[in-house]
């Protein structure tokens, strides 16, 4: 736990070095800052959800998410932006793992992953994603979580509901004994692939959440049939 506190603070403070500094780096080149923004700023954001993860077994989840709401909407207010974007993380990563309590089986999670990426997709195409990115992009942008771009002030952005999710899926990993360090991998692997497509496409978003529960399901597929069946088993002999 010491080793996960002490990785947890030194990568917070070497992400919050970068954030600040980004835009004054000699980084040229599209290709050059999707490679960075694929291995290292992506990965090292999503790891701080990785170095916490133990949190979720905490019972002051909710108290906790919400104050980081409002820690986040104060140091948008004063003008703090890396330090409300990194509060934005951390409330919506708490709030994930308070929702995770409602789950009773790893069956609900993968019913789940398997049902959103429709939905996302839907919202995307011609819903309220569709619409705030397209008709309201100063509110994506306020309540998005960046991922900051080499040598310019621009950024790869995420929506909320997808940092949720990714939070969800990998405390659920957890929770019911699934490969939690493939889980993340996969997940950031796969989100990555679809934040830089964005990005070297110029779309005004694709769904994230596809990737990430494709990331989910993949390398928990076999451990996920066997908590099914043994599920099934347990319900007929209790019947």
């Amino acid at each position: 736990m010491v080793g996960r506190v002490t990785a947890l603070l030194a990568l917070a403070v070497a992400l919050g070095a970068y954030y600040v500094g980004a835009d004054s780096l000699p980084v040229s080149g599209l290709w050059t800052q999707v490679v960075i923004l694929w291995f290292l700023v992506i990965p090292a954001v999503f790891a701080l959800v990785y170095f916490a993860l133990p949190l979720w077994r905490m019972p002051w989840l909710l108290k906790a998410g919400i104050g980081m709401v409002a820690l986040a909407v104060v140091l948008s207010v004063v003008g703090l932006d890396v330090l409300a974007n990194f509060a934005k993380l951390g409330a919506v990563t708490l709030l994930a793992w308070w929702f995770l309590s409602f789950f009773e089986t790893s069956a609900w999670v993968a019913t789940v992953a398997v049902i959103i990426p429709w939905v996302d997709a839907l919202s995307v195409w011609r819903g309220p994603t569709n619409y705030v990115v397209s008709e309201k992009p100063s509110l994506f942008e306020r309540i998005s979580i960046e991922f900051r771009l080499p040598g310019e002030t621009g950024s790869a952005n995420i929506g909320p509901p997808d940092i949720l999710f990714f939070a969800l899926f990998l405390a659920a990993a957890s929770r019911f004994g699934l490969r939690v360090s493939w889980t993340w991998l996969s997940m950031v692997g796969l989100l990555s692939l679809t934040l830089i497509m964005t990005t070297v496409f110029d779309f005004d978003g694709l769904p994230a959440l596809p990737a990430i529960a494709l990331g989910f399901l993949l390398p928990n597929a076999d451990l996920l049939w066997k908590h099914w069946r043994q599920r099934g088993l347990e319900v007929r002999s209790e019947g």
